[in-house]
């Protein structure tokens, strides 16, 4: 038995984990988390204070133990090895492309030093390239891959290991520092972080809004989502905690929910076989992009002059989180109505989501924008009225991220052109004519295909 090193990344919690639990049964554990500067400095406020949050409570669940590094994990990785004397260092497998380049690097560098590299379990219930068609390659459409990945299930939850003999090591001096500047410069309040208040979060959304989930997770004005989101990336908890909870519950809400974790699965081994799809068009095709920097910017402030869209524009920076039925409306609105190519949008969410994970995110941008796995995307342009006027009818959430049209009441919200004072507090005129822009949308396509 010698010492091992639990090298934490997308898996910030103690309960039900592999990785964890096998470099327990190595020997002594030195729990470590290397912050990358090249990650770290591109981030949003709201983003670095979630992660900061989230490391802390990690540190506190062990008793101040978790060291800090700030680096290139290339580099601090077989240092800390060398310090402590490991034989092992253990990780989560990885399936986004520049993890995996990085643990290709780190392993190289551990081999070089004699350490081995380890990687037991992922963020995933079922690993990324697990789930296969009869002719055993990848799924490409989503529907057949749930139904497949239902059937090979997963394993049950475990707790946390006991009885681990904790190794203790200095963090890096500068990291405190980081950690109270994201906190102290975080622009919003951001939930409570921690593997503890993750499971208060999901105990209430079990208790007071699964059954209505299927119907109210489309209604941005109401808490009918989970919020789960933000420690699934993070992998505070494992999605096969969640289904696991889920075993006994039925009903339209439940099965939403599962449908919603199979789509986080879908996308993540959709990625894995698809390594470029992660800033390229899955599916390319010859499309005419603009780049209209001034209405960029409009969109990414939240002054599009459509109020559905710069609602959810201004909940992104203010919270760091988007409803997902607006997340959709506003990936349209940018790569219809201003014919932006994806990548510009999904770099935006990345940067400032405190969920923003890369597979989820950037293949979302692609079924909305067209170029993923969605079969049919030729007619889906998203009408920005008709979407507020559905999901926001009495036009709550307009109201309450666009103060400009606090005056407006109901419906009237979502079309202040409408209203002789529509623009009397300042809210700006529309950008661009939808109408306009989605014939202009669909003749690209027409081109393109």
């Amino acid at each position: 038995m010698g010492t091992a090193i639990m090298w934490f990344r997308r898996d910030l919690r103690l309960r039900d984990h592999p990785a964890l639990r096998e470099s327990a049964s190595r020997g002594a554990v030195l729990p470590l988390f290397v912050i990358d500067p090249s990650m770290w400095g591109p981030a949003g406020r709201a983003k670095t204070a979630w992660l900061a949050a989230t490391l802390r409570a990690l540190d506190a669940s062990l008793d101040g133990r978790l060291v800090i590094r700030l680096g290139d994990p290339a580099d601090v990785v077989p240092r800390v090895a060398r310090e402590v004397g490991a034989t092992s260092v253990h990780v989560s497998r990885e399936n986004e492309p520049g993890g995996v380049e990085r643990d290709r690097r780190v392993v190289a560098a551990l081999q070089e030093i004699d350490v081995e590299g380890v990687a037991t379990g992922s963020p995933y219930a079922v690993d990324v390239g697990s789930v296969k068609t009869r002719g055993g390659t990848p799924f490409k459409v989503f529907t057949p891959f749930a139904r497949a990945w239902r059937d090979h299930g997963w394993d049950e939850p475990t707790s946390a290991p006991q009885g681990v003999e904790w190794v203790e090591a200095d963090s890096d001096g500068r990291v405190e520092a980081m950690l109270d500047k994201a906190a102290r410069e975080c622009p919003i309040g951001l939930p409570a972080a921690g593997e503890d208040a993750a499971r208060r979060r999901w105990e209430r959304f079990r208790e007071n809004a699964l059954s209505g989930y299927d119907h109210d997770r489309d209604l941005p004005a109401v808490e009918g989502t989970s919020r789960m989101s933000a420690d699934l990336h993070l992998g505070v908890v494992h999605p096969r905690q969640l289904l696991h909870d889920l075993r006994g519950e039925r009903g339209a809400g439940a099965e939403s929910y599962r449908t919603e974790l199979a789509w986080r699965e879908f996308y993540a081994d959709v990625l894995w076989a698809n390594p470029h799809s992660a800033w390229q068009d899955l599916r390319a095709l010859a499309l005419r992009y603009d780049e209209p920097q001034d209405a960029i910017d409009a969109w990414r402030k939240g002054r599009t002059g459509y109020p559905i869209i710069d609602a959810g524009m201004r909940q992104l920076l203010s919270e760091g989180w988007m409803h997902n039925r607006v997340r959709m409306a506003t990936a349209s609105f940018l790569t219809k109505d201003l014919h932006v190519w994806w990548p510009v949008g999904a770099r935006h969410f990345l940067d400032h989501l405190i969920d923003g994970d890369l597979a989820s995110n950037n293949h979302g941008w692609q079924w909305v924008a067209g170029t993923g796995t969605d079969a049919s995307p030729y007619f889906r342009v998203f009408n920005p009225v008709t979407q507020g006027r559905r999901f926001d009818p009495d036009g709550t959430y307009v109201r309450r991220w666009v103060p400009e049209l606090a005056h407006l009441d109901g419906a009237a919200a979502h079309e202040p052109w409408k209203h002789d004072d529509g623009y009397a507090h300042g809210y700006p005129q529309r950008i661009v004519d939808h109408a306009q822009e989605r014939l202009e949308a669909l003749a690209r396509y027409d081109a393109a295909t």
